[in-house]
């Protein structure tokens, strides 16, 4: 502990001898008038200041190399290399250039010292250095009150909370559109894999946030803004590698301005790897492209296009803890050392969807409406995920009068793939070896099974007969497949468009008019994937075509399309003057969906059809933020928010059954911050209280049509409260070090137990049905969270950064409809407290040959190869211990640990 605090004293002392002051002028450059607000600081420090309101900054730093950049709205950016050596003064004169950060202003990304809503941004410079090509969520979680997971391992697998809400309550945004799921609001990261390359930054803005389109986030908004086309002109080679046989090249290419009114940028991704997960291999591509054109100084057009066209397996099935570290899972008090003879240990790296096959067997997959070889000749992953979904968008800026500004933009995106599993009956092996058949053994034995495909295929292949799988006597004809892998389609389409007009009232009113369209067709069925050694499948799924023969490709178990079509339009108003900013929006959004089935009959003996009414919702919200010193900011917010329930709340796609009683949930959220820096820039500090209360949440619960008796129930009016403190900052009072710190304290919790009725499909039947959750725990993120990271710079050009997350008060997920029994009032299990640690490490070669500059870098994460836990259900349906009773226990919870230590390495060469 003495060298510690020797080691940070001596550090503290050295920052502050030979100080000098860097001080200037910010001015428009056409006008010679002093712009207040604008921020100058050195580059990859905290230090610097913002201008007054005659345009002077002033603050100091030790004496050295930097260099120095002037930033303000609607301006172009200025850097300039400076020596500090005492004092020094810089003038800058900015140039006002309209389309310098259309992207931004589309996107409503908040200002600092301005928007009164808590919002980190992530600029590109900090993901480089701490990304290291995970999926993008997983940079934000040295941010306060968000949690983002790999899940399973699987690349694009990833998953993010945001103060308790998951994201199909996360509104998010690339380029100022929003990318949720039309249907449920899910965001599939693996559409978006390799973005991140092409990310100038990100910005997360927690609560109702600012954003003005007519779509509600709850939990906050992630706006994602890729590359600018106005950048210098160069190219940028990067080489990656990393465990798991992980191997990534990325080609980036900027043309500059060409004639001052074209530029163009370009970005290739290839990733392809073995996994740190047992098969969960990657086999990816990823592109991106941008154009603009000024067409003259009032109008400009850009095009942006970008997609990740990939193949990956995948983990999805979560384990009892026994299953990956039984002596982790020995050391939990509330583990029953009992269950210990139905979970065999497999290692952390187990995965459950895999399982080899001999590779004598050439059989054909089919996906995207052809076939192929499968992956490996070895193995078979009876979980697969591949899909292509590309967006493309045509933004149009005008700069109608001095007063008017207008924003349109129009989008397509298509999607195209699915994911994979099995069907009918396949046979299983438990953890012993035992064959699931005619002995049934299999449901008696240890977990975890396995698929045994060799067995299957020798079944498909065999004569007609009586086989027994899975306790049950099938019988079959000969050719034909009694178990298959099928895939799981999601074929869709969507065209979009936005429009704002943006109107100076005063020199102190601003006021924003917008419509928000959209119109979704989405595709759902299911295909043949692998007959597994037989020649064709009967399915009976099909009322049309019942007992049909399918083969490779062929539809079977559903096939419907939904429709979904959105009409959002908004207004808002801004005042600022002086230290005071203000605004206040109100947003309407009508959605309408349509459900045709074309495997179900209609009661006039067509396809089954239903849809709605248009579904109104609102959203109202606003908030005050005021500058009492030039040091601090506080501000405060709130609104209020109707929201229209997803597609599944309202139409059962399986059976076209409408819920009658629908009711939109609603959102009343309030926030209070501070912001503040020091007068000389090295010590930063955000913090806010929060609190939202959600009702008339709807939950769903139902069975396929093809697994059982059918049953529905939706359960309207569940009500939760989420409250807490988040706080961030940083302290740099050196230029050889830094410390950035996060953290929040939150309290997310049921409110009230919920009364409704099952439905049952063939009979009609209707049941009372309730569930107890008054005063449980929301799950499926911790509580509070804290981030420390310190950042070395001993050496001009080298980044070193330590990151430590410690994450308490994790509450599992559960299944609000496993509480149906009213003494059951004990919380859902909760997680074990963990902290992990990661490194990374940053370094521009000291050199350059023929303007081609150099940077190597290095990522390991979990440093210490920490054992935790990631992910947690409570109660598992699958992997309890259930002989002593489901107890919301650790032996009744099925989870994904962490991920085991890895590492990332590369090269990136500019010129």
């Amino acid at each position: 502990m003495k060298t510690y605090l020797l080691f940070f004293l001596t550090l503290f002392v050295a920052s502050n001898l030979f100080a000098g002051s860097i001080a200037g002028k910010v001015i428009d450059k056409a006008t010679g008038e002093p712009l207040a607000g604008a921020n100058v600081y050195l580059k990859g420090t905290t230090m610097g200041a913002a201008s007054d309101q005659d345009g002077m900054y002033y603050f100091k730093a030790p004496d050295g190399v930097y260099t120095l950049v002037c930033n303000f709205v609607g301006y172009a950016d200025q850097e300039v290399e400076i020596v500090v050596k005492g004092d020094v003064r810089h003038d800058f004169a900015l140039t006002e250039f309209l389309f310098t950060k259309t992207i931004e202003v589309l996107a409503d990304r908040a200002k600092e010292r301005e928007t009164p809503v808590a919002f980190t941004n992530i600029e590109k410079e900090a993901m480089e250095l701490r990304l290291g090509s995970r999926d993008i969520p997983m940079v934000l979680n040295t941010t306060p009150s968000v949690y983002a997971t790999q899940q399973g391992g699987g690349a694009g697998d990833a998953r993010i909370n945001v103060r308790g809400f998951n994201q199909r309550n996360v509104a998010i945004m690339i380029n100022g559109v929003p990318v949720n799921d039309m249907e449920n609001g899910w965001v599939y990261w693996s559409n978006w894999d390799g973005v991140g390359d092409a990310t100038a930054s990100i910005q997360v803005q927690r609560g109702l946030s600012a954003i003005n389109l007519a779509t509600p986030s709850i939990g906050g908004t992630m706006n994602v803004i890729t590359d600018p086309t106005k950048t210098k002109p160069g190219l940028k080679f990067k080489q990656e590698y990393g465990t798991g046989m992980f191997l990534k090249t990325t080609v980036v290419a900027n043309t500059g301005l060409i004639a001052n009114k074209f530029a163009f940028n370009a970005a290739l991704v290839r990733k392809t790897g073995d996994g740190l997960i047992d098969k969960t291999w990657t086999d990816a591509w990823a592109y991106y492209l941008g154009a603009s054109w000024d067409i003259n100084k009032n109008n400009r057009i850009e095009i942006y296009a970008l997609g990740a066209p990939q193949r990956h397996g995948q983990n999805l099935y979560k384990q009892n803890i026994a299953v990956y570290d039984s002596a982790y899972a020995a050391g939990l008090s509330d583990y029953d050392p009992a269950a210990f003879s139905k979970f065999k240990e497999r290692g952390r790296e187990y995965n459950q969807n895999w399982a080899p096959v001999n590779p004598a067997y050439k059989g054909k997959q089919a996906w995207n409406e052809s076939t192929h070889d499968r992956y490996s000749a070895n193995f078979i992953n009876e979980r697969e995920n591949f899909f292509h979904k590309p967006i493309v968008n045509l933004n149009w800026y005008s700069n109608l009068t001095d007063r008017m500004t207008l924003y349109n933009v129009f989008y397509y995106s298509g999607g195209h793939g699915g994911g994979t599993g099995t069907y009918g009956k396949v046979y299983r092996r438990d953890a012993n070896g035992v064959l699931g058949g005619e002995n049934y053994k299999f449901y008696y034995g240890p977990s975890p099974w396995i698929y045994d495909w060799d067995q299957t295929i020798e079944m498909n292949r065999g004569p007609a007969g009586t086989y027994y799988v899975d306790k049950k006597a099938l019988t079959k004809e000969n050719g034909q497949s009694l178990g298959i892998l099928r895939n799981s389609r999601n074929n869709q389409w969507t065209i979009g468009a936005i429009s704002k007009i943006n109107y100076k009232v005063s020199d102190n009113i601003k006021s924003t008019i917008g419509i928000d369209w959209r119109k979704a067709e989405i595709d759902h069925y299911r295909e043949v994937r692998d007959l597994l050694g037989g020649e064709y499948y009967i399915d009976n799924s099909d009322e049309f075509n019942p007992n049909k023969k399918v083969g490779l490709g062929d539809k079977i178990a559903y096939y419907f399309t939904n429709d979904v079509d959105w009409l959002g339009g908004f207004v808002q108003a801004e005042y600022s003057k002086d230290r005071t900013t203000a605004y206040g929006m109100f947003g309407y959004s009508g959605i309408k969906y349509s459900y045709l089935n074309h495997f179900k009959k209609g009661p006039d003996g067509g396809k089954l059809k239903a849809e709605t009414d248009v579904l109104p919702g609102y959203q109202i919200k606003g908030g005050v933020s005021y500058r009492s010193t030039d040091q601090t900011q506080v501000y405060a917010n709130a609104g209020y928010v109707s929201k229209v329930p997803i597609f599944d709340d309202v139409i059962d796609d399986y059976n076209g059954i409408k819920n009658e009683d629908y009711k939109n949930s609603t959102f009343t959220s309030v926030e209070f911050g501070m912001n503040y820096t020091s007068a000389n820039r090295q010590f930063v500090l955000k913090t806010n209280v929060y609190y939202t209360k959600w009702n008339n949440r709807t939950f769903r619960e139902s069975s396929f049509p093809f697994e059982g008796e059918e049953y529905l129930v939706y359960l309207s009016g569940v009500n939760q409260e989420h409250y807490g403190i988040e706080f961030e900052g940083a302290y740099q009072p050196s230029r050889l070090w830094r410390l950035d710190f996060a953290g929040s304290i939150g309290h997310w919790m049921y409110t009230k137990d919920v009364q409704g009725e099952a439905r049952y499909i063939e009979t009609g039947l209707r049941i009372p049905y309730s569930i107890y959750i008054r005063d449980l725990m929301v799950g499926d993120a911790p509580q509070t969270q804290l981030a420390l990271a310190g950042s070395f710079f001993p050496i001009r050009g080298l980044n070193t950064q330590i990151v430590y997350r410690y994450y308490a008060r994790y509450w599992s997920d559960f299944n609000p409809f496993d509480r149906i029994d009213l003494a059951d009032r004990a919380q859902p299990w909760r997680v074990p407290d963990y902290g992990v640690m990661d490194l990374h490490v940053m370094y521009d070669l000291p050199f350059h040959f023929q303007g081609v500059k150099f940077r190597v870098f290095a990522h390991v994460y979990n440093v210490f190869d920490q054992i935790y836990i990631q992910d947690a259900t409570d109660n598992s349906q699958y992997n309890a211990y259930t002989s002593n009773g489901k107890t919301h226990s650790a032996d009744d919870a099925e989870v994904f640990m962490g991920l085991p230590r890895f590492f990332n390495i590369g090269i990136t060469v500019r010129y």
